[in-house]
């Protein structure tokens, strides 16, 4: 009996998380490197192979161009791999470059050697592509499933809170927030909730006048429903919330792919306000979270439905797209730097400088990672269990 429960557990898990995690990481992985893949076919280079996943491979098919489609063992994302790149990073391997005429690929079919521009396109249609997914992931959600629509018109202020104190009162209604028009309440509840411990500014309207206020979200934790602790910014302002009040708007095509932009910016504005904050100390890296954390956040909103997830991969999408632009070597990014030098200095910076980037490059990634996995690990209270076990 407690073989089969045991069983049952295990089951559940890798249904609960483990697939949807591989589903959400693989999309938004795949369609990144696809990015790549298109336009670089686009300008003729030779791609050797395109991998979904990583390791040995299940199986693979070679299609007329000579590109090698594989299937591997470790389903955690893919790359893309160009004639002439030393591995996925796409580090030029001088061995194979210096020798083309083995191989019977021409220059103008290597990425390596190809004019400046067309590199930078090649390199940047990752993250493009990731941005497009986004959009009009987003832009679905709003057409089919539509948008939770909460008029911004306040109906209780929280005793003893920083709303009370900034002077909001029942019934005024919040037009302007941080210089942004305001037409729903949720707006007002992302950017408190991003700014803990900052100074903000409304413009609320009050018996037809309009008044500026000054409020401070203060920090607090706050439980989910699958039980996750979030910091994050309150006022103590509280909408109502009858039957009737909200509503669910869905956009037109064109609206929505404008919606779908709007929300991916947003993202992006929270995601640099976020990194601000942590670097000037004001809020704590800790909820800075890795795979572990993806793998866990995707069991959980794959257990509240499809669009969910769906939006969820939407989010990462955007995520992906934005720190693979961060000039970093070894990300795309990085990449973009050096072809930037390169525009400035009329020829590419020297091996050892760029071999040196990639090192840096490679172990500020792997010093980040370390963190995140370790947030992960406390965040999902691995140490207490391990402590508990052996203890």
């Amino acid at each position: 009996m407690d073989l089969l429960l045991g069983v049952q557990g295990a089951l559940l898990w890798v249904f609960h998380w483990i697939v949807p995690f591989i589903v959400v990481l693989s999309v938004v992985v795949v369609v990144h490197e696809w990015g790549h893949f298109i336009v670089g076919r686009l300008f003729g280079v030779k791609v050797d192979s395109f991998s979904v996943g990583f390791g040995p491979e299940i199986g693979s098919i070679t299609d007329k161009k000579g590109t090698k489609w594989r299937l591997a063992w470790l389903p955690l994302g893919g790359y893309v791999k160009f004639f002439g790149d030393m591995g996925p990073a796409s580090n030029p391997d001088p061995e194979q470059l210096s020798h083309l005429e083995r191989s019977g690929v021409s220059r103008d079919e290597v990425f390596h050697f190809k004019p400046l521009y067309q590199r930078a396109l090649i390199v940047a249609a990752g993250p493009i592509a990731n941005f497009i997914l986004a959009i009009l992931i987003f832009a679905g959600v709003f057409m089919f499933a539509g948008e939770a629509h909460l008029p911004p018109r306040l109906d209780a202020i929280d005793a003893d809170s920083p709303a009370n104190v900034a002077g909001f009162e029942p019934g005024d209604l919040v037009v302007e927030l941080e210089g942004r028009q305001i037409t729903n309440f949720i707006e007002i509840q992302r950017t408190v909730a991003m700014n803990a411990g900052i100074e903000l500014t409304f413009v609320v309207e009050r018996g037809g006048e309009e008044l500026t206020l000054f409020a401070t979200p203060e920090e607090r934790e706050l439980e989910d429903r699958f039980g996750n602790i979030h910091k994050l910014g309150m006022l103590g302002l509280t909408q109502n919330t009858e039957p009737g009040e909200m509503t669910v708007i869905r956009y037109g095509p064109l609206r929505a792919i404008g919606k779908g932009a709007g929300q991916s910016m947003d993202i992006v504005t929270q995601t640099f306000v976020y990194l601000g904050q942590v670097i000037s100390g004001r809020r704590s890296a800790e909820q800075l979270g890795g795979p572990l954390r993806i793998a866990q956040v995707s069991g959980q909103v794959a257990r509240s439905g499809i669009v969910a997830l769906i939006y969820m991969i939407g989010v990462l999408s955007v995520s992906i797209g934005l720190i693979n632009l961060f000039p970093i070597p070894i990300l795309d990014g990085g990449h973009l730097a050096f072809y930037g030098f390169e525009a400035l200095l009329g020829k590419p910076l020297g091996e050892g400088a760029q071999e040196f980037g990639f090192r840096v490059g490679l172990l500020f990634v792997l010093s980040v990672m370390i963190l995140f996995t370790w947030n992960d690990l406390v965040h999902l209270r691995v140490f207490e269990f391990l402590e508990g076990m052996f203890s």
